[in-house]
């Protein structure tokens, strides 16, 4: 989320190529989820760009950001995490990644059932879902996202996961404040970093003979 129709588009834009590039580095079928998050990440900063020009409501722009914003993302991150993590890692990644599927199951259902709505509060976009056990489903969604990454066993990954902790706390007090929404800044360095750890990427094993 950015502050405005034209900063989500604008950001949207920038981390989407940052993402391409992202792909491009791609050596290992295994890295390619987690190269391709950035992609999207920018295509949910471009859908909100639409949620801001129609003025917020129920539209099909809401319908598709609050899809990508919460199942998609809670089954996406742990899964990229789990196929790009060190063999010795993938057993405890299980358990954020079993976590993250029952989340984007609940999530998938709020969906379904109920309405969801945005309302446009000066510089923020504020996005309601009907939701039960609300909190216990939130310390999943950050389980399974924030949490795979800091149990990755890959340091830039683990570095992606701190730096995604710290900056979620700083843009929801000023998001929770009605200040500005800095939630697209948070994506673009996430993205940044995930570049810098695809051009770490060792290239796929070829087996000979």
């Amino acid at each position: 989320m950015c502050w405005s129709a034209t900063a989500d588009l604008v950001a949207g834009t920038g981390i989407a190529a940052v993402g391409a590039g992202c792909v491009a580095r791609v050596r290992a079928a295994r890295d390619l989820p987690l190269a391709a998050l950035p992609l999207l990440l920018g295509a949910h900063q471009i859908v909100e760009a639409a949620v801001w020009d129609a003025g917020g409501g129920g539209g099909p722009a809401t319908v598709a950001w609050a899809v990508i914003a919460m199942p998609l993302l809670a089954v996406w991150v742990p899964l990229a995490v789990v196929c790009a993590a060190p063999p010795h890692a993938r057993r405890r990644l299980a358990v954020p990644l079993a976590v993250g599927a029952a989340t984007a199951a609940v999530l998938a259902h709020a969906l379904a059932v109920g309405p969801v709505t945005a309302e446009i509060r000066g510089h923020t976009v504020g996005y309601a879902v009907h939701l039960s056990h609300a909190p216990l489903v939130v310390v999943g969604y950050l389980f399974a996202t924030v949490g795979s990454l800091l149990l990755s066993g890959d340091r830039l990954l683990t570095l992606l996961g701190a730096v995604t902790a710290v900056g979620a706390l700083v843009c929801a007090a000023l998001w929770r404040l009605e200040f500005v929404s800095t939630w697209c800044a948070l994506a673009a360095v996430c993205s940044v970093i995930l570049l810098g750890w695809t051009g770490t990427r060792p290239a796929a094993a070829r087996s000979s003979g």
